[in-house]
């Protein structure tokens, strides 16, 4: 199980210590939301704060672009110190290329679904990604409440990795807290991206703890 605290929900004048905060909490991963204001009606931060960010952390950094132009953005992202650049299905066209570019920098591929998308629109491309995202909010800003009409597609990505016998993560984010990363995990998830459920906590070691517990027990027998 992977636990990767989102750094959109941490104070945006204090990064170095957060991620300090972050991995001092023993989750695995630092996921980091990229927007660009024209694929979502927000905008984040860019290649240079993962840059500086990535000597203070051996966690892999999980990097998803919510971005409409996101073939100029994987380079500098890759060499500011990305480890998985995931992008949007709904991109149609592009995504093919996408994958390649993004292997081809030597990184892991993550491929999101937002809530209206069909995640068949995914299956093509379940042998070529190393996560699959399922959004359990509608991108762009953080703390929405969790959207819980997502969890069968959350099953439906699950099922289909046993019936292919394939090895990409089920990641969710959005409004994930220890209750929705539980139903989560039931359905199948093993990636939780949680935001004000880890940063909002004082004592966010064992916030992490705590919900890497929950969804181990939560999380159904492997085929």
């Amino acid at each position: 199980m992977i636990i990767a605290p989102s750094l959109l929900a941490a104070d945006f004048s204090r990064f170095g210590a957060e991620t300090q905060r972050a991995t001092r909490s023993k989750a695995d991963w630092l996921h980091l939301d990229i927007m660009d204001g024209h694929f979502v009606p927000n905008i984040s931060f860019g290649p240079e704060v993962v840059r500086r960010l990535r000597p203070m952390t051996r966690m892999d950094f999980d990097v998803h672009l919510m971005c409409s132009r996101p073939e100029i953005l994987l380079e500098p992202f890759a060499r500011a110190g990305a480890d998985l650049i995931t992008i949007h299905v709904e991109l149609g066209p592009q995504v093919e290329p996408l994958i390649w570019k993004i292997r081809s920098l030597g990184k892991k591929v993550g491929l999101a679904v937002n809530p209206p998308t069909s995640i068949g629109l995914a299956l093509p491309f379940l042998d070529r990604i190393d996560l699959l995202l399922v959004m359990t909010v509608n991108p762009g800003f953080g703390g929405q409440p969790f959207i819980s009409e997502m969890i069968p597609k959350i099953q439906q990505a699950h099922a289909w990795r046993q019936e292919r016998r394939l090895g990409y993560r089920i990641e969710v984010d959005g409004g994930v807290n220890f209750d929705t990363a539980r139903e989560c995990s039931k359905a199948g998830a093993d990636t939780f991206v949680a935001g004000t459920a880890l940063f909002g906590k004082k004592q966010m070691k064992a916030a992490v703890a705590r919900m890497r517990r929950l969804v181990q027990e939560a999380h159904p027998a492997r085929g």
